[in-house]
């Protein structure tokens, strides 16, 4: 070998060596001596004490916004796009899809934002809204939303925030339990409002977000009901025509009243301080590096969810841009989205962005479905480039490092970027544990590292957090700074903190980012809520963990998803659930374990494209896919597919559905059947398929 490259491939791999050597050394998590009960507590590496708050004279999240208006007074806050038309186009089957025509970001500064703020909050006064009253925002994600959000917090007036998809009774629920005078809402939310006024028992007053189409709705709420019904400009109008004084809240106040989505019964609101979400803020400004006023960050998660409030909260506190989308206009061939028109991604290019595993793992298997499809020479260079970087990711010195790299970049990877912008520097994952498979992939496709979270409703979001430099897969991260999180040993599971070669157990979180508890519902939250004897407030997940020689945790069980099967196995179905999804016939499963019997039984939505196109190369004559999914031929393909998914993923044999049903629909928010988050109300599904499940195990 030439003597130059031996002189520059030796120093390049002794490099590369110590580097994942230094890796694999470096501790993320400590252990740490706390109160309460006994088990294996860990903390964040950098802090002996848990963080409550990064700036200086700032205790409230009023304070924070406050003080980012003074800082970055005409920087571009936030953005919405303008919508220029809206059509209606026919599909096969006579079904119809509206396409929106949607324009450029139009941007209002931190100034202009600030005083859009202090006039809604002095309007809500001025409309009537009284002291120790509360308000509910009821609508999609978007500047509005933002604003009221503020607003209220200046006047120290509790939201109650509501997922715009819940059902009648969950919204029924929500709004009479907390006694919500003042709605803030869409047009699709006054419908539902309008539809249900007569069990709403405390509403009195009615904000509407403009929008093409409301004046129906307005005019049925005006007649139809005896509430006060204002546009939101005009509340805000009021507000500016005779201001009110600010009334600031103080850290121990509720800021928020979050009703969780509700995988199990009706939603229970989560009583979230000032104090507590700051915690979590200040916690996540120590781990992604470099946020700033340069970022621009896409918002389209629900902001009823607390990752998106206290993603927009952070990204407000550092001077970054927010440009308002929606999942179904993200990227150029998003459902709604006019042919010809861009996505929101690609109008806004942005820096940063928030997923759930559901919406990520979509993308994944939309840039498969494309690389597939054109098959050929462009699948091979694909599959080429993408294993050589897969090499240098999991710590290969022959991987693709360097010019390879960049090569790589710019005629592979270069085109699956520029879907959402080209310009995403870091993801943030939160919700649940994102798979291995789907993390290394969109790592190398965008070009970016995803930090995975793991946190709750009931923690403001905060628990782990992994850093921007760790590559490994699986694992939520160590400890964010605000919480130290304890293993504590749930011996009916078999999980002891004594486990070797990693110690396991129930989750259980501690610090300032733990909320004060369900509203109304004492006794559960005396259930889940332990203040210990130094003070510290613990939370009780659930969620079953192991912690990593480094300190980072890893999420393995669930205490409610492991059923006993008839001959004594334990099957853990979330787990059972993440193997199988991977099946390309598999767009959701609900696994079913039945204690009076030896098996499990699977729903499965099936995978549109997928099945149809393998029904194609079979010659199957259908009617429609519903019909599809009945045929006995299509069951035992798919069947097939799980068994070599459970193969991969080495389940054990009880653990492998025996029999399955395949849906034709899919299961969204709207359906009821997950949450807005996408995760599985097994409860729900499981009444909604009774006989379907009955009949599997006849």
């Amino acid at each position: 070998m030439n003597p130059y490259f031996v002189g520059i491939l030796v120093p390049v791999a002794v490099s590369l060596l110590l580097r994942k050597r230094r890796k694999a050394q470096r501790m993320r998590g400590v252990p740490v001596e706390v109160g309460g009960e006994p088990g294996y507590a860990v903390r964040n590496y950098r802090f002996e004490q848990p963080v409550e708050t990064h700036w200086e004279g700032v205790s409230t999240l009023a304070d924070l916004f406050e003080q980012s208006c003074k800082e970055y007074v005409y920087m571009p806050l936030l953005g919405t796009r303008k919508l220029i038309s809206r059509e209606t186009e026919a599909a096969p089957g006579g079904r119809s899809f509206e396409k929106l025509h949607l324009g450029e970001y139009e941007w209002k500064c931190y100034a202009e934002c600030f005083k859009s703020v202090c006039n809604f909050s002095s309007g809500l006064i001025r409309v009537g809204h009284q002291k120790n009253e509360r308000v509910a925002i009821f609508a999609e994600t978007r500047a509005e939303w933002q604003i009221g959000l503020q607003a209220c917090f200046r006047q120290n007036i509790t939201v109650v925030t509501i997922y715009a998809s819940l059902g009648e009774e969950a919204l029924c629920h929500s709004l009479n339990e907390t006694e919500v005078t003042t709605v803030v809402c869409g047009q699709k939310e006054l419908k539902k409002l309008i539809d249900i006024s007569g069990q709403l028992d405390t509403v009195k007053r009615v904000v509407y977000i403009n929008e093409e189409g409301i004046s129906t709705e307005v005019s049925l709420a005006q007649n139809c009901t005896s509430w006060i019904v204002e546009s939101f400009e005009e509340v805000t109008r009021l507000g500016a025509e005779a201001p009110v004084e600010a009334n600031m809240p103080l850290p121990s106040d509720v800021a928020v009243i979050m009703y969780t989505s509700g995988s199990t019964g009706l939603p229970k609101g989560v009583m979230m301080t000032h104090r507590n979400v700051l915690a979590t803020l200040s916690a996540v400004m120590t781990i992604v590096p470099a946020l700033g006023s340069k970022d621009i960050y896409l918002a389209y998660l629900p902001l009823a969810h607390i990752l998106e409030l206290a993603a927009e909260a952070l990204m407000a506190a550092v001077g970054a841009s927010i440009g308002y989308g929606s999942p179904l206009t993200l990227i150029d061939t998003s459902n709604k989205i006019k042919k010809g028109t861009l996505g929101d991604a690609s109008a806004l290019k942005p820096t940063l962005m928030t997923a759930v595993p559901a919406i990520l793992d979509r993308i994944r298997d939309g840039v498969r479905k494309k690389v597939d499809t054109k098959g050929g020479i462009a699948k091979q260079l694909f599959d080429i480039a993408y294993n050589r970087r897969l090499a240098a990711i999991n710590g290969s010195w022959l991987g693709a490092w360097g010019l390879e790299k960049l090569l790589w970049d710019t005629l592979v990877f270069g085109k699956v970027r520029a879907i959402l912008g080209g310009k995403i520097r870091f993801v943030l994952s939160g919700g649940a544990p994102l798979s291995g498979d789907t993390q290394r992939f969109i790592n190398i496709c965008l070009g970016a590292p995803i930090g995975q979270g793991y946190g709750l409703t009931e923690t403001c979001a905060g628990g782990t957090f992994s850093e921007y430099d760790d590559t490994s897969v699986g694992r939520v991260g160590a400890p964010l700074p605000c919480s130290y999180i304890k293993l504590i040993d749930w011996p009916e599971g078999g999980y002891l903190t004594a486990d070797l070669p990693m110690p396991r157990g129930e989750i259980v979180i501690g610090g300032p980012n733990i909320t004060k508890g369900y509203f109304k519902n004492e006794a559960k939250t005396n259930e889940v809520y332990k203040d210990d004897e130094k003070g510290m407030r613990w939370f009780y997940s659930g969620d079953i963990g192991r912690f990593h020689p480094d300190g980072c945790l890893e999420i393995i069980d669930r205490k409610k998803d492991i059923v006993k099967l008839q001959h004594g196995e334990y099957v853990s179905l979330g787990k059972v659930e993440a193997a199988l999804i991977v099946s390309p016939y598999v767009e959701n499963i609900m696994i079913h374990a039945d204690p009076f019997h030896n098996y499990c039984v699977a729903l499965v939505v099936a995978a549109h494209i997928e099945l149809e196109s393998w029904a194609s190369q079979q010659g199957i004559k259908y009617n429609d896919f519903s019909d599809l999914c009945q045929k006995q031929e299509a069951v035992k393909e798919v069947l097939g597919s799980l068994a070599k998914a459970a193969k991969q993923a080495r389940l054990e044999k009880f653990e492998i559905p025996v029999k399955i049903k395949l849906i034709p629909e899919p299961w969204t928010p709207e359906s009821g059947l997950v949450t807005a988050a996408l995760k599985l109300k097994r409860e729900v599904i499981r009444k909604t398929y009774e006989n379907d499940l009955a009949e599997l195990y006849a």
